[in-house]
């Protein structure tokens, strides 16, 4: 049997296009030449096949323009000798006599040329006589009232009602406890410490992370408090036992936001190796790592409705995810640089997100952009939001501003005051939570110390007016 010597692709390629060229060389002169008349048939065809409806309608409006030019002549005429008769002609060798007195239209003889002239001009006297409009252009055309701005609700300003001292180190982290007794901190000195909520005192101190403690949370379910750290370690403490009795591992580097789903036994964390991961509370397992985000994930929330988990990055972007499936359902650009907290609203489907660029709302569950939130020009840590919809913002400059939710009004801002001793660069603001009734906010700040603030029940609308000026937010926003 003979061998069949094989070859590239290339090589018969090239062989094929050969024969190509061999088979067909002999024929390329030997093309018809092109007949015009032909050529020009061919395109008319083509485009009486293609635009028979435009060439339709060109036609009839050209001969309505003849029409009332007629018309309009005969008009003139009828001025200057009103026994002179006008001719008007339908396109073919019979004229149509018209007295220039009347000078009436033949409507019949019009419609035959499909001259379309309206049923409202067919039978006019010339002296009446004036260029057909379509009755649709005649709508009368309503102005559009300019964008409205919305009054900002009346908010009473805040001020600050008692200070506690006990760390040793910058406070990170804030979490209430559900039944408004007690809150719990974390700090740069590894200690979880508990503190009366009424009064101010140290109830309770626990031991055992190795590095500055980054996030906390109470379960409102269960005699659990959760704590995560730098020290990559997310633990589940008994507050029964005051110990720990849960150990989370999976976190390769610090773990730095966590949050408890409302409804199901589901712990969210978040943290520097750019993943969040969610924990079956009881089993210890890692039922999801989220992965996306090309940078640290500073926050994390979690709500019992779709999009269940809310991530904000230093990556500039906010991702939706679906917890069911484990996987990014939405991510949000809108945001230039890094966005360190986020936050749901305690009644509205929305939520809010902060970056130093500006302070963005959402609307759940597709992450509709509602509006921004300018002025706080600093590097916002945190933000607390109450069901009565005052919104505040931490910057890492000390600076709080209050801002009313639904019109992003500005309506109190201040410099956080600085313990004694303490230098002005121990001015930043780290955490931030509102107690569960909404009354009082607590922060945690870099001068090692706990703030608690309270309304002012003193003021009122005419003590602290709105100063609202709707035409310089108009000139501003549009």
């Amino acid at each position: 049997m003979e061998e069949v010597q094989r070859h590239s692709v290339h090589t018969l390629i090239f062989r094929s296009l050969k024969r190509t060229h061999d088979m067909f060389v002999s024929n390329q002169g030997a093309l018809p030449e092109i007949d015009d008349k032909l050529e020009k048939i061919r395109k008319s065809i083509k485009a009486r096949d293609s635009y028979s409806l435009v060439f339709d309608r060109v036609a009839r409006a050209e001969s309505n323009r003849k029409c009332v030019e007629i018309a309009n002549n005969g008009r003139k005429n009828s001025l200057s000798n009103p026994e002179k008769v006008l001719y008007i002609t339908n396109g073919q060798d019979n004229p149509i006599n018209v007295n220039a007195n009347t000078a009436i239209v033949a409507a019949d003889t019009i419609n035959k040329n499909n001259f379309d002239i309206p049923s409202s001009t067919a039978m006019v006297a010339m002296s009446g006589i004036r260029p057909s409009v379509n009755s649709t252009s005649n709508v009368q055309l309503i102005p559009k009232k300019a964008p409205a701005i919305p009054k900002p609700a009346w908010h009473a300003p805040w001020k600050l009602a008692r200070v506690i001292s006990g760390h040793l180190g910058w406070v990170r982290c804030i979490a209430v406890e559900p039944q408004n007794e007690w809150f719990a901190t974390g700090a740069g000195d590894r200690v979880i410490k508990i503190w009366d909520l009424a009064s101010g005192k140290l109830k309770l101190s626990l031991t055992g992370h190795v590095s500055t403690v980054r996030g906390l949370a109470v379960s409102t379910k269960h005699p659990y408090l959760f704590s995560c750290g730098e020290d990559r370690q997310v633990k589940c403490w008994d507050l029964e036992y005051n110990k720990v009795i849960r150990h989370y591992h999976g976190h390769l580097s610090a773990v730095y936001s966590m949050a408890l789903h409302p409804t199901i036994d589901v712990l969210a964390t978040s943290g520097r190796d750019s993943t969040a991961r969610i924990w079956d509370m009881r089993t210890k397992a890692n039922i999801h790592t989220l992965t996306g985000h090309t940078n640290t994930v500073a926050s994390v929330v979690a709500q019992a409705v779709n999009p269940q988990i809310i991530t904000g990055s230093h990556d500039s972007t906010i991702r939706l995810w679906d917890l069911a499936a484990g996987k990014s359902v939405c991510t949000l650009t809108n945001h230039k640089k890094s966005v360190r907290s986020i936050v749901l609203h305690p009644t509205l489907y929305m939520f809010a997100s902060a970056s130093p660029d500006n302070i963005k709302q959402w609307r759940c569950p597709e992450g509709n952009f509602i509006q921004n939130i300018s002025g706080h020009n600093a590097i916002v840590n945190c933000m607390a939001v109450n069901a009565d919809g005052v919104l505040v913002s931490g910057g890492d400059n000390g600076t709080m501003f209050f801002w009313d939710w639904r019109t992003g009004y500005n309506f109190q801002r201040f410099q956080a005051p600085l313990q004694p001793g303490s230098m002005d660069s121990e001015a930043g603001i780290f955490a931030m939570a509102f107690d569960q009734s909404g009354s009082r906010l607590i922060t945690a700040e870099a001068d090692k110390t706990i703030k608690i603030y309270k309304e002012d029940e003193e003021a009122s609308e005419e003590t602290h007016p709105v100063n609202w000026r709707p035409e310089i937010l108009k000139r501003r926003k549009f």
